[in-house]
């Protein structure tokens, strides 16, 4: 690598010379994309630098840097800072940066350049005149034009890359390292390794969900079979001319079989569409127009389509209905038409693939032909699906690594739909054929839907699916938040997954799926063949909504409202008094989850509630395990013989529930097999034993 560390710094006013990096390629120091050549990249000298050459992903833009679009007297200054991100030599603890980091990186600097220029002096205001009240009138102007904090955190950050990186600069260089100045930054709202991302709200979650499945399940085939027909007529050669005296027969066919099934005729200006019909019989628009008449009153019985329709029959059902009347060949202009329906059923394949797998954007971007493996019993059985692809975030190689997730049965739907959806295709989020709508992914070196294509996609999904339900007097909409639809991104749903595994399993898509058993998999089996931190950031949640209902216990504890009775109720009051008593607790009332968080990590009182016990974890005492474990396994929990049971009133109820319901089941007729009928009996004794022996007895 090339260092500038031993050139002095020149006077701006001096003559230009060669630089030292004049003829170097910048991008000597990273590794290419298959197939390009060092020789073929940009050099130091060059206006315009194409970072494509390092972009490794399908679903990443094309992204240069020009440095034409900044001042002419600041452009070698951003060149060296630039080439020293890309090829270094790196300053001691910085790592390299992505090439989309680069880019903001490089925006940024037409906003410090910008500012700079404004300034006395103009272009002759130079970084090594800048002091620390310099630096600090600059903050002040990020807080009056910048409106959110995560942006004016870019901002400052090229400054402090420029000092980082002072030891590679020729040309200018930063005298004061802003992180010493008082008053530098803002406080962060959002600690490390915490996820700031908005999570989906349940609410708009349930009936999104829902909508996916029912185009996976219901409309899909329906989409497939009109995309079938467009491409078979979009590349069927040019057939002959019919002759005359077969177009009665081939007409009157066409129209009995729409009279037969209600179907409306292509329509075009309130008349009968003679070209599209003329089309599908073989026929030309002039070998009609002697039978407008019989089209018209066929027309006047059936009635005519707003566009031209693929002549497929709708299968789907809602309700007991055909879900649409028809599918128009037109891909814009209509809410019927095959190009928009394609791009919903994709998005709900997105849907449904990233709440299902918990994997990131770039992974399912990734996804190929033939990713899905099944795994079936001896009898040919389905009983386990994963998916084989790339994972990026974590991993050496920036093309990626091989993976594996452990997916359910929706999701392998899904990926089954796609691989119809795109037959032509590898990637199964590649563009679709059917017109504009996915913009920058036919760009460039670009092969799958960019980040903003699919979150375009995301909220066509759900603004079509409530002007639907609105046109059919429907109920089960996506509601709007706060007055405002929700709008959907594709970094909300890992987010939103890790948040329902933790705080619910058996929540508002459990009627849809066997979500608990499915949440269980996915947890499992996300982590298995990439560093993903996904466990971490379920057991992050997980560990403040334990946090809250111990709160809550607390709260009943020092009230002396709190009920416990059970073998572990003794030491759970005694952790409770503990945890009240913590130092980062003092009886404060906590709201923050970050606090709330910390708190756990330092002072958990390994109280885990559940909805049948409430286990006072003591490893020693635990039948849920053999070997030293440091949680619990509330799954296969022995609460009836576990020394470290303690039951709440509530824990309670779901016995005598559970009580209750076996009662009602040995009392059915006609009565149960024998052999399960003793089963239940001798459940249901250790039930009525149980509780009878722990209730009236708190502590």
């Amino acid at each position: 690598m090339t260092s500038l560390a031993s050139v002095r710094p020149q006077p701006a006013a001096a003559p230009r010379r060669q630089h030292p990096l004049e003829e170097m390629f910048v991008l000597h120091g990273r590794d290419l994309r298959a197939g390009t050549a060092l020789a073929g990249t940009a050099r130091f000298s060059d206006d315009v630098w194409p970072l494509a050459p390092i972009l490794h992903r399908g679903d990443q833009r094309s992204l240069i840097l020009d440095f034409t679009t900044l001042p002419s007297g600041r452009r070698l200054l951003a060149k060296e800072l630039i080439y020293s991100l890309l090829s270094g030599p790196l300053p001691r603890g910085e790592v390299w940066l992505d090439p989309v980091t680069i880019r903001e990186t490089f925006s940024e600097l037409k906003r410090l350049f910008g500012w700079m220029q404004q300034r006395p002096g103009g272009d002759q205001t130079r970084l090594a005149e800048l002091t620390p009240a310099d630096l600090l009138t600059y903050q002040h102007h990020l807080l009056n034009t910048l409106p959110g904090s995560t942006s004016r955190g870019r901002a400052r950050g090229v400054v402090r890359r420029f000092w980082r990186h002072r030891n590679n600069l020729l040309t200018d260089r930063l005298t004061v390292d802003p992180r010493r100045i008082d008053g530098w930054g803002e406080p962060n709202r959002h600690p490390d390794n915490e996820n700031a991302t908005d999570r989906i709200p349940e609410t708009v979650f349930g009936p999104l969900l829902a909508w996916a499945l029912r185009f996976i399940d219901d409309f899909a085939a329906d989409i497939l079979a009109a995309d079938t027909k467009w491409r078979t007529l979009r590349h069927q050669p040019r057939r002959t001319t019919m002759p005359g005296d077969q177009v009665p027969a081939a007409l009157r066919k066409f129209l009995d079989e729409h009279r037969a099934h209600s179907r409306p005729l292509p329509g075009y200006a309130g008349r009968p569409n003679l070209t599209n019909i003329a089309e599908r019989i073989g026929a030309t628009t002039l070998q009609l127009r002697p039978h407008r008449s019989e089209l018209d009153a066929v027309a006047a019985i059936v009635g005519l389509s707003t566009a031209g329709q693929l002549d497929v029959p709708i299968t789907g059902r809602l309700d007991g209905h055909p879900w649409i009347p028809a599918i128009a060949s037109m891909h814009k202009g209509t809410r019927h038409g095959l190009g928009t329906l394609a791009r919903l059923l994709q998005a709900a394949c997105y849907v449904t693939i990233a709440f299902l797998s918990g994997m990131r954007d770039s992974e399912i971007k990734h996804l190929r032909r033939g990713c899905l493996r099944v795994e079936r019993d001896p009898n040919g059985t389905a009983y386990r699906w994963k998916l084989h692809g790339t994972a990026f975030k974590g991993e050496r190689d920036p093309s990626g690594s091989p993976a594996t997730w452990a997916v359910g049965q929706p999701v392998a739907r899904a990926v089954e739909v796609l691989e119809r959806l795109q037959p032509d295709r590898d990637l199964l989020f590649a563009r679709l054929p059917h017109g504009p709508g996915n913009g920058p992914a036919a760009k460039g070196l670009t092969t799958a839907l960019v980040n903003s294509s699919t979150n375009t996609q995301l909220n066509e999904f759900s603004d079509w699916v409530n002007a639907y339900c609105a046109e059919h007097g429907r109920a089960d909409i996506i509601p709007i938040v706060n007055g405002q639809p929700w709008r959907l991104k594709t970094s909300q749903f890992r987010r939103t997954l890790a948040w329902f595994i933790a705080r619910r399993p058996g929540g508002a898509i459990a009627g849809a799926i066997h979500y608990r058993h499915l949440s269980i998999q996915m947890f499992e089996g996300y982590a298995g063949t990439s560093d993903s931190g996904f466990r971490a950031e379920v057991e992050s949640e997980q560990a403040i909504a334990r946090g809250e209902h111990l709160l809550a216990m607390v709260d009943k504890h020092e009230h002396h409202s709190l009920s416990l009775t059970g073998p572990g109720a003794a030491e759970a009051h005694r952790r409770l008094d503990d945890f009240a008593g913590s130092p980062s607790f003092a009886g404060s009332v906590i709201t923050d989850p970050r606090r709330l968080l910390r708190l756990m990590r330092k002072h958990d009182p390994a109280i885990y509630p559940s909805d049948y016990v409430t286990c006072v974890y003591d490893q020693a005492k635990a039948l849920c395990h053999k070997t030293n474990r440091a949680q619990p396994d509330l799954v296969g929990c022995w609460p009836l013989d576990c020394r470290n049971t303690a039951l709440t009133e509530s824990n309670l109820d779901t016995w005598r529930a559970e009580a209750t319901r076996i009662k009602g089941q040995l009392q059915q007729r006609p009565a149960l097999p024998p052999l399960l009928h003793h089963q239940l009996t001798d459940r249901l004794k250790h039930l009525t034993n149980f509780i009878a022996r722990h209730e009236g007895q708190p502590t």
